[in-house]
């Protein structure tokens, strides 16, 4: 069993604030679900016979001297990455713009579901990590930003 789609799945169920979730396809059954009452615990997972610990952090800081006082905001899903809408529009963020948290970003598409990806952070981005049409992975550094 492939474990990307059942990370796909979780940041399903985190960007639609779902409980429940069944997937099935083939000979593949992974059913998902979390507790109503815990608030920011992870979903529990059952899969046929695999099962996937919990997301890490999507914020993490870097460890290099080179990059001091920079952190990076990480991709919260598997997905193709867009800085844009549609092609016509501006970019949601180039490098030297100031952010706040709740500022869309960019754009992930999983499984045909364009999610806008919010900056959860406030600060100056310093680099952009990853380019239009770039597949990303759960927990990839995407934007290096500065408080």
């Amino acid at each position: 069993m492939d474990t990307k789609i059942i990370k796909e799945l979780l940041a399903l169920m985190d960007q639609g604030g779902l409980t429940e979730l069944v997937y099935e396809k083939d000979d593949v059954h992974v059913s998902l679900s979390r507790r109503q009452d815990v608030v920011a615990a992870a979903p529990a997972v059952a899969a046929a016979p695999l099962a996937v610990a919990a997301a890490a952090p999507v914020v993490a800081e870097t460890a290099t001297a080179a990059d001091e006082g920079l952190e990076h905001f990480c991709s919260p899903m598997v997905g193709t990455y867009y800085s844009k809408a549609n092609p016509e529009a501006d970019v949601f963020v180039k490098k030297g713009d100031m952010v706040s948290q709740d500022d869309v970003i960019c754009i992930l598409e999983a499984m045909k579901v364009f999610n806008e990806i919010k900056a959860e952070f406030s600060g100056e981005v310093v680099e952009i990590l990853v380019k239009d049409g770039d597949t990303v992975e759960f927990d990839q550094p995407m934007f290096s930003y500065r408080n």
